[in-house]
């Protein structure tokens, strides 16, 4: 494992700043903290030494390139990262280190002790016993997802300038906005990035390699009751908020993603609103198999119609689109941005874990555009909240992984 002084500075810089998407904005990047974000990142892409660094309003990314530095020509390889952090509060973000973790002790986030990591909870926080490990105070999250694979990728293009004796082809290097709302690679320009192949750097624990995620729906659920005075709702009111309960328990009750794993599929309630007048609801549908994801696509479909059958009118309404599908699909065909990563890690002594990711990367899209894009670890564990947390270690770690690809590949 080198040895890479920026590294965390830099992923300490990186997560003060409030990225978080917004899912209910129409706007190219969802906000503009976004926009000022991919500016300063542009402005430290060309002090390190990349070239033809571009903002693409169009789209929200930042692109760069660091040009071959050897007169063989090899496959042109991406990395990319995404900018945003997830729906969890992003404001005034504190880093808390915590020095050789013993593998077994409480750490307090916040000072009252009310949000603490431990081992009941996360018992995988044993691996981590000799680890210097970054996390948040207990308030907001820490934005390792995906700020370490940012910080990660920048690392390693500052270090190829750095040591030009390391021959590589050329590299080109990517950060997108809004993929926490999975809009980020809606508008990616594969002609303009112009790569073989590419890597998002948006994994989770050390090793991941992922190259099949879910098949990935979203359904919005609308809900019109009928509201009138409790005193003469007999045989009249509709109460929306109970056929929004309905509707939840027709669904199947064992397909929820905290009683699912591996290849097992779900539906995911995240937000309802409403009142006994009218309701909305939205889910997430989630499916390794096109076909798995069809058919709950048909089981909703098939509830709502059970209770609009009760009444004379129509009352439940499903509006579904397909967000992203799984990338294997693509990659399978061509496993060899797989095959070089795998040989990568295993040469910097990293174990890979190929596992299905029980979710989606802006690989998942950009693979169906045309750029083969499998998913690298970046280090975060516990990503969305307050329990978030990263170790320095695995960091480097990963971008040694960064490097060795680039490394086989300029052979």
């Amino acid at each position: 494992m080198a040895i890479y002084e920026d590294l965390v500075p830099r992923f300490l810089r990186y997560v003060k700043s409030n990225t978080r998407s917004d899912p209910d904005s129409n706007t190219i990047p969802s906000t503009p903290r976004l926009t000022a974000f991919a500016k300063k990142l542009a402005e430290e892409m060309r002090v390190i030494g990349l070239k033809n660094v571009h903002y693409l309003d169009k789209n929200g990314y930042v692109v760069g390139t660091l040009p071959s530095n050897q007169e063989k020509k090899v496959p042109v390889i991406g990395f990319m990262g995404h900018m945003d952090t997830a729906e969890f509060n992003s404001e005034n973000i504190n880093p808390q280190l915590v020095s050789n973790y013993d593998g077994q002790s409480t750490i307090k986030l916040d000072q009252a002790g009310k949000f603490t990591l431990n081992l009941t909870d996360f018992p995988f926080l044993a691996n981590y016993k000799g680890h210097d490990l970054i996390t948040t105070d207990g308030s907001t999250l820490l934005g390792g997802d995906d700020k370490a694979g940012v910080a990660e990728i920048m690392t390693a293009m500052a270090y190829l300038v750095k040591y030009p004796e390391i021959k590589h082809g050329e590299i080109r290097v990517g950060f997108s906005p809004d993929e926490e709302i999975g809009t980020g690679a809606d508008h990616f320009d594969v002609a303009d990035f112009n790569a073989t192949f590419a890597y998002t750097v948006d994994g989770g624990s050390e090793g991941q390699l992922e190259y099949e995620t879910f098949n990935a729906a979203e359904m919005k659920v609308h809900i019109q009751g009928k509201n009138v005075h409790t005193a003469t709702a007999n045989g009249v009111m509709v109460n929306a908020l109970q056929l929004a309960t309905d509707f939840q328990n027709g669904l199947p009750q064992k397909e929820v993603p905290e009683k699912t794993s591996g290849t097992a599929g779900f539906f995911h309630l995240y937000q309802l609103k409403g009142t006994v007048e009218e309701a909305d609801m939205t889910y997430i549908i989630r499916d390794f198999e096109r076909s798995g994801l069809q058919a709950r696509k048909e089981v909703a479909h098939k509830v709502a119609a059970t209770i609009n059958a009760r009444f004379p009118e129509e009352r439940i309404s499903l509006t579904i689109f397909d967000q992203y599908y799984n990338m294997r699909e693509v990659l399978e065909k061509d496993m060899r941005s797989v095959e070089l990563a795998k040989k990568a890690m295993e040469e910097v002594g990293v174990k890979p874990l190929i596992d299905p990711v029980r979710g989606g990367t802006d690989g998942s899209k950009i693979s169906f555009m045309g750029l083969p894009t499998p998913n690298l670890f970046a280090g975060p564990e516990n990503m969305h909240g307050r329990y978030e947390f990263v170790s320095e270690q695995v960091m480097a770690r990963a971008t040694d992984v960064i490097l060795q690809i680039i490394k086989l590949n300029s052979q």
